[in-house]
């Protein structure tokens, strides 16, 4: 019960952290994508710092979590980020929540509650082994990378949704770093300090951070946090079963688990859908009452979601 009502807190950080970072992500220059200034331009923003502070919290919440917690338990909940960052978002961008937005947000609780009741993950008692860390650090690697350069390729809505995706991954494979480091907490800080773990997590947390400033930077929220979102718990509890050997229930109960993870897809494409149409309208106006305008004139500010 402790791990869940962590993860769901986190959940609440991250989610804060991602309307935050997106609000000042949004007014960066263009040309700065998946360049050092972009972070450069971002660290000088209050905005970005209260969305990193965030960030931070859901990261130490999500590490306490996982101390009690498996992969298979810990991560799924974090889904709940997708609903509270959009109501955050609807908040803070004075954008009316409209009843398909709740809709959405239904589904996805449905099926999370769903998928978790059917699953019933139990956390295993497995430590990986060397030849564990080398396939799953390339994989993972091989998939970042395609990830990577399928969004350079593309543009818009479909790069943001990529980076999106590769920064998912990321974010779940550093939680796979995170279990294997809180299993050195016993050992005191200096065991801590010296677990290769411990710096391979933070090297993958910040590359994954980097990924994300870019997505937010590339497109809308509503493009990004669906494939963030979704992303991250699917891989991690990949993870969880084939490298820690947590337990996943099997047979008849894949079906519930499937339904669960349809209703959550289902939901998050009806988010990533969402247009706040209001807000629409007042850009499309300002727009085109503003055409000729400079940058950062009205004209030209980019939508917030």
């Amino acid at each position: 019960m402790i791990a869940v009502v962590l993860a769901l807190l986190a959940a609440a950080a991250n989610a804060v952290a991602s309307v935050l970072q997106r609000r000042a992500a949004r007014s960066a220059p263009a040309d700065e994508a998946f360049r050092p200034g972009l972070i450069w331009d971002l660290v000088r923003r209050p905005t970005w710092l209260g969305g990193i502070g965030a960030l931070i919290a859901g990261f130490l919440l999500q590490a306490a979590a996982l101390t009690s917690g498996g992969l298979a338990l810990v991560q799924p909940l974090l889904v709940a980020e997708l609903p509270i960052t959009m109501l955050v978002a609807g908040w803070m961008f004075r954008v009316r929540v409209t009843p398909r937005t709740w809709l959405a947000v239904g589904a996805l609780t449905a099926g999370l509650t769903g998928f978790l009741a059917a699953a019933s993950p139990t956390p295993g008692h497995r430590l990986p082994g060397l030849l564990s860390w080398v396939i799953s650090a390339g994989v993972t690697a091989g998939l970042l990378a395609c990830c990577v350069a399928a969004a350079i390729a593309c543009g818009g809505a479909a790069r943001a949704v990529l980076l999106g995706v590769a920064a998912g991954l990321g974010f779940a494979y550093t939680a796979v770093l995170m279990k294997r480091t809180v299993e050195e907490l016993p050992g005191g800080l200096q065991t801590l300090a010296g677990s290769w773990s411990l710096w391979a997590m933070v090297a993958a947390g910040l590359c994954s951070l980097f990924l994300l400033q870019n997505a937010l930077h590339s497109g809308p929220l509503v493009a990004v946090q669906p494939a963030l979102t979704v992303t991250d718990p699917v891989a991690s509890t990949a993870y969880g079963v084939a490298m820690f050997g947590e337990d996943i229930r099997t047979g008849p109960w894949v079906l519930p688990e499937l339904t669960g993870m349809a209703l959550i897809l289902y939901g998050s494409v009806l988010l990533s859908r969402y247009a706040p149409l209001r807000e629409q309208a007042r850009m499309a106006g300002a727009h085109h009452h503003h055409g000729a305008g400079g940058p950062g004139e009205e004209g030209t500010r980019p939508a917030p979601w």
